[in-house]
């Protein structure tokens, strides 16, 4: 029987030195859980581990090791007596995994299979899984619900993320000793309120915020918005921004939660958003007025793999977990500013 005590929970956090890891490892110290980080630094930079000791006050054990890598990964297994594992690890550019299907197939399939041989092995139930709202493809109705049927995938990424609940859920329906959870996130944005990590994004970010501030802070020359007509209020992509660490905080609950559910196997999905959405032109707007700068934009067209608007209704995650978010849009685009300056500096 695993302890409910967090004290004694050791959890692997597969790219746990990246943006939402970096962020979860922070919630689970200050949750008095121990975060064992695995990552093999393809996408997130090891100043991130600074950081973080900067933040806690004392160094987070971690491993440079691929999460492919069978032989690496089953030594850690045995060393670390692990209680849970959060798997982040995973190729996740929209427009990449359209030109490159193969690498996020093999990539983000492959960890997540070997995860789930592991675990069972050394005695490891609990997994939370970190999925997208992409498995909803372009919904019907909105906002979606946890019951939304899952839509062909707009991109590559996306299928990899569907595929993955699939298996983890064939898993468990397989009676293997494994209680998991699918969190799908909608837009993860911002950064630690302390400016010591953020979204560090290699070569031209893929994501729009980062891209918003390297403008502001005259990295790029400019932001292209994807499309202007579009069936929304203002013609732009809508999204459910949610501050990264109110998502880091749900993987707390999500954990909590495993620990006291009374199984020997369960899968479950939540929704991990704000409940509503914001327009890309919202978000420019409502940056520019926080941190009082302009933003350089132009319009361009559509990007391929994008989907026109997608927003969540969290209530399940509300009611199961007792996780609600505590942080305003206004407050993500601050602190992804603060972090944005920092870097600069």
């Amino acid at each position: 029987m695993v302890s409910t005590d967090s004290s004694t929970q050791k959890i692997l956090v597969t790219g746990g030195a990246g943006f939402i890891g970096s962020h979860t490892v922070v919630a689970l110290v200050e949750a008095g859980f121990e975060p064992i980080i695995v990552d093999n630094f393809s996408n997130s930079e090891p100043a991130v581990l600074d950081g973080l000791r900067n933040i806690l006050g004392r160094d987070v054990t971690c491993y440079h090791a691929d999460c492919n890598d069978a032989a690496a990964m089953a030594e850690i297994f045995g060393k670390e007596q692990l209680t849970g594992v959060i798997h982040f690890a995973a190729y996740k550019a929209v427009g990449e995994s359209v030109q490159k299907p193969l690498m996020y197939y093999r990539n983000n399939l492959d960890s997540t299979m070997l995860l789930l041989e592991l675990m069972p092995q050394y005695n490891v139930q609990n997994l939370v899984f970190s999925s997208s709202c992409t498995v909803y493809g372009q919904p019907e109705t909105l906002p979606v619900t946890e019951e939304t049927p899952r839509l062909p995938a707009q991109s590559p990424y996306g299928n990899t993320k569907a595929i993955c609940e699939d298996i983890i859920r064939d898993v468990v329906l397989a009676k293997m000793p494994i209680k998991a959870f699918s969190l799908r996130y909608f837009n993860p944005i911002g950064a630690h309120p302390s400016a010591q990590i953020g979204e560090l994004p290699r070569g031209v970010p893929g994501n729009l915020v980062p891209y918003i501030t390297q403008t502001a802070a005259g990295l790029r020359e400019q932001l292209t918005v994807f499309g202007s007509d579009y069936n929304t209020p203002d013609g732009t992509c809508i999204r459910d921004f949610i501050h990264v660490m109110d998502l880091a905080d749900a993987h707390v609950s999500a954990l909590r939660l495993l620990n006291q559910t009374n199984t020997d196997n369960l899968y479950d999905v939540y929704n991990i958003g704000t409940g509503h959405g914001a327009t890309v032109l919202e978000l420019i707007r409502t940056f520019e007025e926080v941190n009082q700068i302009k933003v350089n934009y132009t319009i361009g067209p559509r990007r391929p793999g994008d989907v026109e608007q997608i927003y969540a209704t969290v209530d399940k995650a509300n009611q199961d977990m007792g996780w609600q978010t505590q942080r305003s849009l206004a407050d993500a685009l601050r602190d992804a500013w603060a972090w944005q300056k920092k870097l600069s500096n």
